[in-house]
């Protein structure tokens, strides 16, 4: 056994029996050092052991506490992550699907002939002649008030009152989201995420040297809200941020009854959520989902959407609800994007200002409904038996278990020799758990291509599940 498994045994037994008490402040390093005799390095390593073992945690400047509530379920529901190393696999993925050869099963953006709508573009051609539309000025933080405005107006018809004040237009849902949380957080601090979420959450904790919490999802209810309020006495998590509505990659809905018990506990504890919203508007069904602003009672809530998962990636123009931290946003906005080009965003006042973003939003999601539906039943019928289809009545993504002695990424790259893309596990949890699930793009047509392309996956999942099965024999 190493010397700092060692003490890591030693400090946990007093834990255990209670020498040290919930919140008691332990030995700083070199106090340890000190006592056990062991180097610095050792010490450190011992800590950082039970620190993501969940038994202490950290606060910057004031050293290692212990944490409250242990039990022998914490490591199962709870995990720590202290230092998050994704961003160069997103990089070489995103790179590695660039390709118009390749087919964009694992494609984050719905197929782009779904979204441009003939009415936009006309927009866009009758606003190119007009000077006034490449004048820069009103393109400044906190953008075009009269799309603000707009927004303000949209959420009030969900029963949310809203004032143009509240939003800041940004360039697309994670540029909102990142705004967002670069003013909420300090290099250090811990922040909470859902276990299987969009990468880009991930990206932007790597990118701001946080600490992340991550909790399990609910089978039922989607987010595990046990486990969550039992992260929050654990750890000084300083903020939240989760997707709530069509999760990306899973697909979940959380019901009202789980989201206003969410907001209690945020209330209770005084904690922050960042809301990732981008998908809000491709619900089935004639009932929109409502988001956990609506809930909000006590300003704890920023909500975060994007027109790019419903317009098209080239209207990437997004915005967030920051409420009273409007103003923080935008400095550091200024300081980075700086502005979202006003052309578009003129473009969209005009747009929106019509009922042509409703007609639209109704047609899109009627076909992305029916797609995924055409995918899930051809999936469900042809895929090996080991494995299962998540399907939830929104969006365009299907999720596939795989049987846990397979690697999704294994299949990605096998996959990708045959220019088909599919969007492995990896992308979207850092703590490498769970290898085995796989996110297909359910927005094209199944045509012979696609076709081919979902008996290519099948064909390869009951290859390597036979083989599994003839070395286990």
């Amino acid at each position: 056994m190493y010397k700092s498994e060692q003490l890591a045994q030693h400090l946990k037994q007093l834990i255990e029996n209670k020498t040290w008490k919930a919140h008691e402040k332990l030995p700083s390093l070199r106090q340890q050092v000190e006592r056990s005799g062991f180097s610095l390095i050792t010490v450190m390593n011992a800590y950082q052991e039970l620190e993501a073992q969940g038994l202490i945690y950290s606060k910057e400047k004031s050293g290692y506490f212990v944490a409250e509530n242990q039990h022998d379920s914490a490591e199962k529901h709870v995990a720590i992550n202290h230092k998050i190393e994704i961003n160069s696999i997103v990089f070489k993925y995103l790179k590695s699907i660039q390709s118009e050869q390749i087919i964009p099963l694992g494609s984050a953006f719905p197929n782009s002939q779904l979204l441009y709508s003939a009415k936009l573009i006309q927009t866009l051609g009758q606003l190119a002649k007009q000077r006034r539309s490449y004048e820069q000025t009103p393109s400044l933080p906190p953008g075009n008030y009269e799309l603000r405005k707009i927004i303000a107006q949209r959420y009030a018809m969900q029963g949310i009152p809203t004032d143009p004040s509240d939003i800041v237009i940004t360039s697309g849902g994670l540029d909102a989201l990142n705004l967002s949380l670069q003013a909420m957080t300090q290099s250090g601090d811990y922040i909470l995420l859902q276990q299987t979420l969009f990468y880009g959450a991930w990206q932007a904790a790597e990118r701001l040297g946080l600490k992340v919490i991550t909790i399990p999802e609910h089978p039922v209810d989607g987010i595990d809200l046990e486990a969550f309020e039992q992260a929050i006495l654990n750890y000084p998590i300083k903020v939240c941020l989760m997707m709530l509505n069509s999760q990306n990659p899973i697909g979940f809905t959380v019901s009202d009854e789980i989201k206003l018990r969410l907001a209690k506990i945020l209330h209770r504890h005084q904690i922050h959520l960042i809301e990732d919203d981008v998908y809000e508007e491709l619900y089935y069904g004639n009932k929109k989902p409502l988001s956990m602003k609506y809930f909000d009672q006590q300003n704890l809530i920023l909500h975060c959407s994007s027109f790019s998962k419903t317009l098209g990636a080239g209207f990437r123009v997004g915005w967030v609800y920051a409420g009273k931290y409007s103003e923080n946003i935008q400095h550091i906005q200024l300081m980075s994007t700086l502005s979202v080009n006003s052309f578009i965003q003129n473009a969209l006042v005009e747009y929106l200002s019509h009922r042509h973003y409703e007609k639209h939003l109704k047609t899109l999601r009627s076909t992305l409904q029916r797609l995924k539906k055409q995918y899930f039943n051809y999936l469900n019928t042809h895929l090996p038996t080991q494995c299962t289809v998540d399907y939830y009545p929104s969006g365009y993504f299907l999720w596939i278990e795989l049987p846990e002695y397979l690697d999704s990424t294994l299949i990605y790259q096998r996959l990708l020799e045959k220019k088909i893309s599919v969007a492995p596990n990896i992308l979207f949890n850092a703590t490498m758990q769970n290898k085995n699930h796989i996110r297909i793009n359910c927005s094209f047509e199944i045509n012979t291509r696609i076709q081919t392309a979902l008996e290519h996956l099948i064909e390869d999942l009951q290859q390597q599940i036979d083989l599994h099965l003839e070395q286990h024999e």
